[in-house]
């Protein structure tokens, strides 16, 4: 889930902080700077780990600051394909479910990567699983008895199979219009006045597989199975 980038910049250190230790602002500066950024193919920065390599501070000419040349280790949020991860539902619609970890939000489980058979329930704006059912129709599936429907809520911790990751790098300048419609700088037809900007970053999920979904489904599984056992033993 979290990695280490290797990462060279060249960072000022303004006279204000020459009382400070040289590492202690060097480290300073370059969590301002990277903290919270994506960073393309490289992940989701979150802190500096040490600095590798820190050369002699220079200043430049009509500047006061001291620049340094630093080699550094940033560790990165980029989990890896395959990778089982626990995350939070966020909200629902009829394209899949949206999951947060708290400290990223861009996470996403298609319709495709949801249990089968499954379906959107509008009324309670969340996806529900039907085990054991032949039904295939979204009307068949919205007729059935809610008592049998294993609900996919809002704020759900759920178990997610990370299937790819997608970076997005916005290209700078106007917003491109054909026709009277905005287009996105993919080509695609942008949602909204405004449109739907892209996420830089982000990671699409699956639950399509046994033991994935709410940890409840199976954390019950382990109850009942143990019960039977001691059972059995009894």
């Amino acid at each position: 889930m979290f990695q280490l980038a290797i990462i060279k910049d060249t960072i000022p250190i303004h006279p204000q902080h020459f009382g400070i230790a040289p590492s202690e602002a060097i480290t300073g500066e370059l969590n301002k700077k990277y903290a919270n950024r994506v960073l393309h193919e490289v992940g989701l920065c979150v802190c500096v780990f040490d600095l590798a390599d820190v050369g002699e501070g220079r200043v430049r000419y009509g500047d006061g600051f001291l620049w340094y040349k630093v080699t550094f280790r940033m560790v990165v949020f980029r989990p890896f394909v395959s990778e089982v991860v626990v995350a939070k539902v966020k909200s629902s619609d009829e394209d899949g479910i949206r999951l947060s970890m708290g400290f990223f939000d861009d996470m996403y489980i298609p319709a495709i990567y949801l249990p089968q058979p499954c379906a959107f329930d509008p009324n309670e704006r969340a996806h529900f699983w039907l085990p054991d059912s032949s039904l295939t129709s979204t009307s068949d599936l919205l007729d059935t008895p809610t008592s049998e429907r294993m609900y996919i809520d809002t704020n759900e911790v759920v178990r997610v199979r990370v299937e790819q990751d997608e970076f997005y790098d916005d290209e700078p300048g106007p917003t491109k219009v054909v026709e009277g419609v905005i287009q996105d700088t993919a080509g695609g037809v942008e949602k909204g006045l405004a449109g739907n900007k892209r996420p830089p970053y982000s990671v699409v999920c699956s639950i399509a597989e046994q033991g994935l979904g709410p940890v409840v489904w199976w954390n019950g599984a382990q109850v009942v199975e143990g019960e039977e056992e001691g059972m059995e033993e009894g």
